[in-house]
């Protein structure tokens, strides 16, 4: 009975296609006639209220005017529980949060550690070898893929993606495991760093060139093996394997220079005075990035964290692994867990209680008021002001693009109704510098959070035991362009 139906089904699936694939261009069946246009057209009725709305909205932004003025009142900044942090960071003009975020996680822990009067570590030293390794797995992944067409899907989605800024916290731990830390007086920002387009664009069209390169020469040395008796077809590939290597490590010493010359070189090793908050000299060392790392972290990043996620479109309870989704070619892939936003909460109050902020990620702009620094599902009123309904719910908004995830923040505190035990409200630690927001950070209703949050790293001593198994199963592999996995800028 099921084969029946699904032969019907797909029959009648294959004739609504042909029948859409064989109307003419410039068909009349399908398009606005004058008859509809007649009956669209009453949409817009005239009234005094819509021509008022109509003379607003000509000489002001949609956002000012949709401004929900029954909750104007600043939202009440008192936190129950809130993670001990100093400073606020500023990513510029670049797509870096995800960096300034993990590396915000880290120094909270090492400030309150050290008794230090505040630190900052160089987010241009990590975001030199985010770049470096970046184009190594774009230039890897072109010989990977070598011998398929460029039509294929994972061809096309490397030279449309072959370098970007954005990222996520695997970036963050597979970087400072392999290259350590330095503090930010080690290798300051530079213009480049905190404006990143122009010298990204250029990167890329050299990567691309590089890439096509590699292709050619693929191409042209297949060709010739091809002729060659079947013998001698394993050995003759090796050497070409080999060639394109070598030529791989001649395009990324071209991207190294570049890279020197916009972001500076990165330092072998440094002097690093560390003071307490009375501003007296504890020690004064030379480190090299990884002594540095290990001496203020000396954690395993790469296995004391674990990614949750709530994606409402796919099955809760269960582990994803996303291709290509990674910063270091020897690295691992984007790997989370699936869960309701409930338990995700349970995590995140836990850390919080116990001082350790945390890596999360938000669909930012929504409905957020920067002069407030409040994200409120009641800061604006789209519906009254353009007088439809705006009626999508999560899994939906996700699922046609209308949302997803687009900015990593500190996730630093969270109020707790001492009634019924429950979230009030959540606040995070920005990267948009201290006169952006709540004094350089944002703080989001639990509604909104509901509604906008979407990822989370946890320690895993916050995470429960069946949370935990969960890690146990086979990741279901999706691929690099899934929408709900675009890098975090």
């Amino acid at each position: 009975m099921k084969r029946i139906f699904f032969a019907a089904a797909l029959a009648a699936f294959l004739t609504g296609a042909s029948a859409f694939a064989q109307q003419p261009a410039g068909s009349p069946e399908g398009g606005i006639s004058s008859e509809m246009l007649a009956q669209i057209s009453k949409g817009y009725e005239g009234t005094a209220a819509d021509k008022a709305i109509k003379n607003a909205l000509a000489a002001n932004s949609i956002a000012a005017l949709a401004v929900n003025a029954d909750n104007a009142p600043m939202i009440d900044t008192h936190f129950s529980h809130r993670v001990r942090t100093k400073g606020i960071t500023d990513q510029k003009s670049s797509g870096r949060c995800w960096m300034f975020t993990g590396l915000n996680v880290l120094r909270a822990k090492v400030i309150d550690k050290y008794d230090l009067p505040g630190l900052e570590f160089s987010q241009n030293y990590l975001y030199f070898y985010d770049q470096l390794e970046k184009a190594n797995l774009f230039l890897q992944g072109v010989i990977d893929t070598k011998g398929l067409p460029y039509e294929d899907r994972t061809v096309d989605w490397l030279f449309r993606n072959p370098l970007g800024d954005g990222g996520q916290f695997t970036g963050v731990s597979n970087l400072i495991m392999k290259y350590g830390l330095v503090p930010s007086n080690a290798m300051p920002e530079t213009y480049q760093s905190n404006n990143t387009s122009q010298m990204q664009t250029l990167i890329k069209t050299k990567l691309r060139e590089d890439g096509l390169d590699l292709r050619k020469a693929y191409e042209e040395g297949y060709a010739k093996i091809a002729k060659r008796p079947k013998k001698d077809v394993e050995k003759l590939m090796k050497e070409l394997d080999g060639q394109l290597q070598a030529m791989k490590v001649q395009q990324l010493s071209e991207v190294y220079r570049m890279l020197v010359i916009c972001l500076g070189e990165p330092p072998v090793e440094f002097e690093w005075v560390r003071c307490n908050t009375k501003d007296e000299i504890v020690s004064r060392k030379t480190y090299t990035p990884k002594s540095f790392y290990d001496e203020f972290i000396g954690e395993d990043l790469e296995n004391n964290y674990i990614m949750i996620m709530n994606d409402p479109c796919r099955e809760y309870g269960k582990v994803y692994e996303i291709a290509y989704d990674r910063h270091v070619y020897d690295g691992h892939n984007w790997l989370y867990i699936n869960l309701p936003i409930e338990r995700i909460k349970e995590m995140a109050i836990a850390s919080i209680k116990d001082n350790v902020a945390m890596y999360f990620s938000c669909d930012v702009r929504k409905f957020l008021d920067i002069k407030k620094g409040v994200n409120d599902v009641a800061n604006l009123d789209y519906d009254s002001l353009m007088g439809v309904n705006f009626g999508m719910d999560k899994k939906q908004r996700v699922q046609t693009y209308a949302s997803g995830s687009t900015h990593a923040m500190t996730l630093i505190a969270v109020d707790v109704c001492p009634e019924t035990g429950k979230p009030v409200k959540w606040m995070v630690e920005n990267s948009w510098g201290p006169a952006s927001g709540h004094k350089g950070c944002l703080i989001m209703t639990d509604e909104w959070f509901n509604e906008y949050m979407f990822r989370l790293v946890v320690e895993k001593k916050y995470v429960p035991a069946d949370i935990m198994e969960m890690l146990n199963q086979t990741p279901v592999q999706l691929p690099a362009w899934d929408p709900m996995f675009s890098p975090e800028e």
